[in-house]
């Protein structure tokens, strides 16, 4: 094993309360347990761990992020992120594809993976005990792959009975035509699945390109989050061999700048019994400090079922079954937008009243009740989520991911109760007003004739 920097905590918990309840200052029901932070250590080979200790719990998540993915694809070879994702599990060195199709389902854990826009992700949720074997699988299947010519033949099937499926399910369908409007010709705007073309006449050499390009401990996170100890995790990833994996590449792929297109208003003809539509624009990085402001503003609009959308598009009209808000914020960009479902005979209406709640929230902004009640909401959705050992281990990822500081969950609650009206009414007359969006529509509605 090779020897690694001492582990860092990034993060201080917040203000305990043990004195002041001793003191009997506070109710015992307002105790809740700090946060001991996030702990950090990058290995000889420029491998970076990063791990979080939650008490109370018997499991772990474990995952391993490669920096590449789609937006580092050219047009030509749309798609490679995910094939190589797939024919990782073909086979290893030492395991069979049903070897590792068991390795930790025989212990009652769970092993998957999935591409993004900017990462591919390799993750484990196992008993505490089981890490050492969670790391060795996962060590295994991104180190070591056979990455054969017998198993491309049998993995492109795979992947286009993939595309398939994505194709006959319109409300996933509509959302890779919206990407594509939005963002042209960027890599943004790729399907992350890649196309029947590219996918079919994918070869194996770009296959192993890329991973001998990307695969390398500079270009990954390792994050972990559970019953685990940082200087544990550290030790059984040096003993499963991590630590001495050849550092490779420090390079790290890169991207076109990136803009989008202008708004457009697309349609496409398909058989069906609804009309699916998308809006969206461009809003802002994750590391924008409107981004909280950004969410909060989403949720009001149509977050649940008592946002502006849903009691009006649905209670108000009865025009749509689901009508929801979307938004992503990666490294460089991001995006918002409006999602509805409807009758070919209503999607005219259903466009309309949406530009009608767009443009209202633009021009108008937030009032002091409605804010507050949206800061209740989002705080509470964020709380609930950080309940579990995935998300959290989702969120010590991106501390690294993102290049940003650790921020403990008292101060990404302040950071949304300090959101203004000012700030609410800012952003949605920068990013929420109907001319900015791009509308794609897909189903059954001939005599479209939107604008």
């Amino acid at each position: 094993m090779a020897a690694v920097a001492v582990g860092v905590v990034v993060a201080a918990a917040v203000a305990e309360t043990a004195s002041a309840v001793a003191q009997g200052s506070q109710p015992l029901a307002d105790v809740r347990p700090t946060e001991r932070g996030v702990e950090r250590t990058v290995f000889d080979n420029g491998l970076t761990v990063v791990s979080e200790h939650i008490p109370g719990v018997r499991s772990i998540a474990m995952g391993a992020w490669v920096r590449a993915a789609s937006i580092h694809e050219s047009r030509a070879d749309m798609g490679v992120s995910h094939l190589l994702e797939h024919m990782v599990f073909k086979g290893t060195q030492g395991r069979s594809a049903h070897d590792i199709a068991s390795s930790l389902e025989a212990l009652g854990g769970s092993l998957d993976a999935y591409t993004a826009r900017e990462h591919t992700c390799f993750q484990a949720r196992v008993l505490d005990e089981h890490l050492p074997q969670a790391a060795d699988v996962i060590a295994d299947v991104v180190f070591r792959p056979l990455l054969r010519e017998s198993d491309l033949k049998m993995e492109r099937k795979v992947v286009l009975e993939e595309i398939s499926m994505v194709d006959d399910t319109p409300d996933d369908l509509v959302f890779e035509m919206h990407n594509e409007a939005l963002w042209g010709t960027h890599p943004y705007g790729y399907s992350i699945l890649g196309t029947r073309d590219t996918v079919s006449a994918m070869p194996l050499s770009v296959i192993r390109g890329l991973h001998e390009r990307a695969y390398h401990p500079p270009q990954m996170v390792v994050a972990a989050s559970g019953n685990v100890e940082h200087a544990a995790l550290v030790d059984i990833l040096g003993s499963t061999g991590w630590a001495d994996v050849k550092t490779g590449s420090s390079e790290r792929l890169t991207a076109p700048p990136v803009s989008a297109m202008p708004p457009v208003t697309r349609h496409v003809e398909r058989e069906g019994q609804q009309v699916h539509l998308v809006f969206g624009s461009e809003t802002v990085s994750h590391a924008d400090p409107r981004r909280h402001t950004l969410m909060l503003v989403n949720t009001l609009l149509g977050g649940g079922m008592s946002s502006r959308l849903f009691q009006r598009l649905r209670e108000e009209l009865g025009l749509a079954y689901n009508v929801y808000t979307f938004q992503s914020f990666n490294l460089d960009t991001g995006t918002h937008g409006v999602y509805l479902a409807t009758a070919p005979e209503s999607a005219a209406q259903a466009v309309d009243a949406v530009r009608v709640e767009l443009a209202r929230i633009a021009t108008e902004g937030v009032g002091a009740a409605e804010l507050q009640m949206g800061k209740q909401q989002l705080k509470g959705q964020i709380t609930l989520s950080m309940e579990g050992v995935t998300s959290r281990m989702y969120r010590a990822a991106a501390v690294e991911l993102f290049n940003e500081p650790f921020v403990p969950l008292d101060g990404v609650l302040a950071k949304i109760d300090a959101i203004t009206e000012d700030d609410a009414r800012a952003v949605c007359a920068s990013f929420f007003g109907p001319e900015r969006q791009t509308l794609v529509s897909l189903g059954p509605w001939r005599d479209n004739t939107l604008t």
